[in-house]
Formats: C-alpha cells, structure tokens, sequence
C-alpha cells in the first residue's frame, strides 16, 4: 500500500524505507511567479503523506530532515518530491504537517456532508470541486482516475456514503463549523458554492473583525455605517480627481501661452510634471506651433516610470523619436510630428533634453 493514511488519517509519524531516489524537476509557483526546482522524486516502501488528487491538494512534512515540497501519485504510488538526495534503503521517520493535513481534512468532510445535503433536500448535483488555500469550492463524488489499489467509502451515518480516496475528519464533530460564504457563476452554465469549514471559519471571523477594527479607525464610523462611509469616499474621490483634470487642461492651455508669449523664446521647449497625463501634454502640443518648435513632455516620477511625448517637425522627431525611446527604455511610436510613449524610466530625462538641446543648435547653425 502506497498511502498509509487509509489506515490512519491521523496519523502525524511514521517509520519506513526509501525504495528509490532519483535526480528530478518540479516547475512551481512562488508568489505568482513560475519556477523550475530542482530535486529528487523519491518513493517509500510506505507513507502517511497524501499525493495531490480528487480536488484535494497533497501533504507537506519531511522525510528525515529533509522538506517534502510536492506529492504526486503515479498509479498506485505515491512520489515524493524533496530538495536533497536520500539512500536507498536507508530507514526514515516521516513527519506529516499536521496543521495542513487536518485543514485538508475539514474541507473535504465538510465538502461530502455539503454535496449530500444538497442532493437528498434539493436536487443538486456536485460535478466538481477544488480545495483551495482560501476558500473551497463545492461544485467530487468518485474517485480520480488514475486510482488504484483499495477501495475506501466514507460514511457518514445516516447522510452519505461515498467512495473517497482523499483524507477526512473521523467524526463530524471536528468539523466545529460550517460558513456558506456565497456562489458564482462557474463554467458551462454551473454554479459554484463557496464555503469554508472548521479552523477556516475561525481565521477568517478573526480576519474579518480586525479589518473591521482597521476601517472604524479610518472612516470613524461603526461597521454599520461602512458601506455608506465608503461611497461618500468614492464620490468625492471621483469629484476631486474630476476638478483635478479640469484644472490641469486649464494649466496645459496657460503654460503653453506663456511660452508662446515670451519674446526670448527658442525652438525647444521642455518640461515635467509629476500629476500630468497624455491629454495634458497633447493639450500643450496642440497648443504650441510645433512646426517651429521642438516639445519634449513628460509625466510621471522623476526617477520612475512615466510618459512621454516629443513633438515637432516630421523628420526631426521621426529621426530623434527611437533615440529617446532607447535612453528613456520605453515603448512607443510616432507619425505626423508626434512620437509618444511609455518611459520605464524618466531617470536619464537630462539626457534627452541635452540631445533635444544640440539637435536644435546644429539646426540653428546650419539656417545661419
């Protein structure tokens, strides 16, 4: 038997022997980011950790000190994936991440007792469902296809009785509760039940509470009034950022007839601002004879990402627009006097002014 836990679900230690340990790779997910680990897939002569299958996510624990990351079934073994070679043959102790495992346990009871009651008081039918670290979904009766070996029913008396490969609670007392947190529309016209069970429900009342405490201390009203806090908030926000853009228009329009007035004025005009966006710098080019004039805008952090225009006659800006793209590493195109952008970084700002600056000597040079 590959899997002793159907035997024991609660079952934390166990002593057995390693059969096999060979070089392998595992690509997993850190942080919503795709890595390649390299280790070794190792198989027991027995093993108390369950390999992922039927919705239900694997065990974590070790074998000897060594971390297990990754259980995964292979017919009717279980392979276990860890960081560090072991001997072959050698004996091991297997200790079993309690704290998971019985989380796992909660669900997935709580999964059957759901699926059940659903059934016999309404007529719906589970298809699917998937334990995830959050919240579960109820949406597996049966067993995995690739199962093999013996047979296990769970039985709830007087409920259910179901056959089931995956870990579960010996009484339904250890479930402590269930919260039915909603549904949402799920695939091919099925619904999704979302729920939680046992410890879950505990940590996310506790969750719950201390974000309730955090918005009393910021919107200064009790949890009643929240939601009605809120969308003052979101109103004035909009209305704020609504005056905001009028008021940066306006700005455009006066900056560029400033320039436009000034006698001394030049052939090149620069400028930066932090709060700006695309229509505030096409305003101020749509304003400014770029015909004459050269315009290099930008918008954003000084020494962070941003945006960028650069305006002007056809060929010097269809010549200079890659030139600044490279110096400022954005992306961006161009056509008719105008080449915009996304900067990923406006840190070498000084740098394009200076080619910008020369640019319009040479041209100035050469009229002369």
């Amino acid at each position: 038997m590959a899997f002793q836990c159907q035997r024991d679900c609660y079952m934390k230690e166990f002593v057995t022997s390693v059969v096999s340990c060979c070089p392998a790779e595992l690509k997993h997910e850190v942080n919503g980011k795709k890595e390649t680990l390299k280790g070794f897939n190792v198989k027991l002569q027995d093993t108390i950790l369950f390999p992922e299958g039927g919705g239900q996510p694997d065990d974590h624990g070790l074998i000897g000190d060594v971390s297990v990351v990754r259980v995964t079934r292979q017919g009717p073994e279980a392979v276990h994936f860890v960081s560090s070679a072991l001997e072959e043959g050698q004996q091991v102790q297997v200790k079993l991440d309690w704290e998971r495992r019985f989380d796992h346990m909660q669900q997935h009871s709580g999964q059957h007792l759901i699926t059940a009651l659903a059934d016999a008081l309404f007529g719906y039918k589970t298809t699917s469902w998937d334990l995830g670290r959050q919240r579960s979904l109820d949406m597996s009766r049966g067993l995995p296809d690739d199962h093999a070996g013996p047979i296990r029913i769970v039985d709830i008396e007087g409920v259910d009785a179901n056959m089931c490969c995956g870990t579960h609670v010996s009484n339904l007392s250890h479930l402590q509760v269930i919260k039915l947190l909603g549904t949402e529309k799920g695939k091919k016209n099925k619904t999704n039940l979302i729920f939680l069970a046992g410890n879950r429900v505990l940590k996310y009342a506790e969750k719950s509470f201390s974000a309730e405490r955090s918005l009393v201390s910021l919107l200064k009203t009790g949890p009643d009034e929240h939601v009605e806090a809120v969308d003052k908030l979101q109103k004035s926000a909009k209305l704020l950022q609504k005056t905001n853009l009028s008021l940066l228009r306006d700005m455009a329009v006066l900056i560029a007839q400033n320039f436009k007035n000034d006698p001394q004025r030049g052939s090149f005009f620069s400028l930066h601002k932090k709060e700006g966006d695309n229509e505030f710098m096409n305003i101020i080019a749509n304003e400014l004879n770029t015909e004459e004039t050269l315009v290099f805008l930008t918008v954003g952090e000084e020494k962070g990402p941003g945006l960028f225009v650069l305006a002007g006659p056809s060929g010097p800006v269809a010549e200079l627009g890659p030139r600044v793209l490279e110096i400022l590493q954005g992306k961006g195109a161009g056509k008719n006097g105008r080449f915009q952008g996304k900067a990923n970084s406006l840190a070498r700002r000084g740098e394009v002014e200076a080619l910008l600056q020369q640019h319009c000597k040479q041209l100035t040079s050469g009229e002369e």
